[in-house]
């Protein structure tokens, strides 16, 4: 499977808070949040890791050009304006893949349910993509999934509803037809991440819901304490 990261924000809630390195260098449990994905990736049989990039972050292509991966790294540096044209400029390298894991590159989660999921998503041959979700709820602004009895996804919401659990984690198993789904969705004016998820069940794709017991984004330094915490307690068990 083809893995990618996008991690061209600017991070500006962490810089708010004092935290003035790039964020995809902040280190959890040793490892720059970055490396620490790259690595989990390789873990579980990546083929390629693709990375945008904003150009502003020398510090972040500088690091990725040092590393020595048994797998092709294709890495783009380019400021985009949100997070789905960020996607966007991984799509050629995504697109010839049958399947694909897509993150931001700040979500903290346990590995072992990260490898459930990714195994569900790979031998799955009923859905068009697998949203990782969380019921853990931290963000600012989270985004609301609602789902059926059997976790299909019907829709997603900025307000929640009555009855819902579950918000997106930032973490995306796409096949290649969802993948296609980015240039449309981007000539229909849908910017975010956010609005991409809301596009394929509007499409009519089968997109479905992985629960994950906790994820935590990395948008301020209480964030950054609660996932150090988060990823010691792990490697204790």
């Amino acid at each position: 499977m083809d893995f990618a990261i996008i991690a061209a924000g600017a991070g500006s809630r962490l810089v708010a808070d004092g935290i003035h390195i790039s964020k995809p260098l902040v280190e959890i449990g040793g490892e720059p949040l970055i490396g620490r994905l790259i690595r989990i990736f390789l873990d579980h049989r990546a083929t390629s890791v693709s990375v945008v990039v904003n150009e502003e972050m020398e510090d972040v292509y500088t690091y990725l050009r040092g590393l020595a991966l048994p797998v092709s790294l294709n890495l783009v540096v380019k400021t985009t304006a949100d997070s789905l044209h960020s996607l966007e400029m991984l799509v050629p390298f995504l697109e010839r893949s049958g399947k694909c894991c897509v993150t931001t590159v700040d979500p903290v989660f346990d590995e072992e349910e990260f490898s459930l999921y990714l195994e569900e998503f790979r031998r799955s041959d009923d859905c068009n993509a697998l949203m990782a979700v969380t019921t853990y709820e931290e963000d600012e602004s989270p985004l609301y999934v609602c789902t059926d009895e059997e976790l299909r996804i019907t829709d997603y919401t900025s307000v929640r509803p009555l009855g819902t659990h579950y918000i997106s984690g930032g973490i995306y198993c796409l096949d290649r037809e969802a993948l296609l789904e980015v240039i449309p969705a981007r000539k229909n004016g849908i910017d975010r991440m956010r609005g991409f998820q809301k596009h394929l069940v509007s499409a009519g794709l089968r997109v479905r819901a992985f629960p994950f017991s906790k994820i935590i984004d990395i948008d301020r330094s209480a964030d950054w304490t609660e996932a150090r915490q988060f990823v010691d307690q792990h490697r204790k068990k």
